[in-house]
């Protein structure tokens, strides 16, 4: 299948080389969320050397192929058809990686046994999108498309199904999990409601506290992509009804 390459340059040594595919799913691009979060990482934010992370909708795998390149033990998750993409990306990155990385399927709201115990982190780049039935498993031709065509495209007629990918997060987090959200703000068609239906979801079993934008990589970074720090609630003991608070104002 045909593809091109983009290119994403690191802070220390050769760029990462991304194929992307001009006929696929949406998830045969590289994103501008992907961008933001990956190169987030690099700034040393989050302490990633010999760390267990998960990369959930990881699509040709950018961020999580940049966090193995900082010594992190990644395992990139999507659905079956993405896995060659996957593979053909950790091949051609394989060298600059300092830590592991592998592919594996991973369809929300199914069994996570696998992935047990708990990873360290979670990586999510424009995921809160996702929508069953559609784009993410339909091919597409997305040449000749920019990033935000291509996501009105995807949108179709569907509706969202946020509750299998909530269900994965609940499965997948321990009390230590660190998970990792960045998503572009939206103003068009469903975008909106569907943004503030997950993180309404988000809220019941999860603290959330937003990033600020001057904590992000000083190229990569934009007034409308934001990154969220999730983690789980903290039951609260009978002897200390005050131990659950929120460290930071979310979404």
């Amino acid at each position: 299948m045909a593809g091109f390459v983009r290119e994403l340059e690191r802070r220390a040594g050769p760029a990462l080389r991304l194929e992307q595919r001009a006929a696929g799913g949406v998830g045969c691009v590289v994103w501008d969320a992907a961008l933001v979060l990956a190169k987030f990482l690099e700034t040393g934010a989050c302490p990633l050397a010999r760390r267990h992370v998960l990369e959930l909708g990881a699509g040709t795998g950018a961020v999580g192929i940049m966090a193995a390149t900082l010594g992190a033990n990644v395992t990139v998750t999507d659905l079956e058809e993405l896995q060659e993409l996957l593979m053909v990306n950790i091949e051609n990155n394989k060298h600059l990686v300092t830590g592991s990385v592998r592919a594996k399927v991973l369809k929300w709201g199914e069994d996570v046994t696998e992935f047990q115990p708990p990873p360290d982190y979670i990586l999510m780049a424009d995921c809160i999108y996702y929508e069953e039935g559609s784009a993410r498993s339909a091919v597409w031709d997305v040449s000749g498309l920019d990033s935000s065509s291509l996501f009105l495209v995807s949108l179709g007629n569907s509706s969202p199904s946020l509750e299998p990918l909530l269900k994965t997060l609940k499965d997948l987090t321990g009390p230590d999990t660190c998970v990792l959200c960045c998503y572009e703000q939206r103003t068009v068609g469903k975008n909106p409601e569907i943004e503030r239906k997950y993180f309404e979801l988000l809220r019941r079993d999860f603290e959330l506290e937003t990033i600020p934008l001057d904590r992000h990589d000083e190229e990569y970074r934009s007034e409308d992509i934001h990154i969220v720090s999730i983690h789980r609630k903290q039951a609260v003991g009978p002897q200390n009804p005050r131990m659950l608070w929120v460290v930071g104002k979310g979404p």
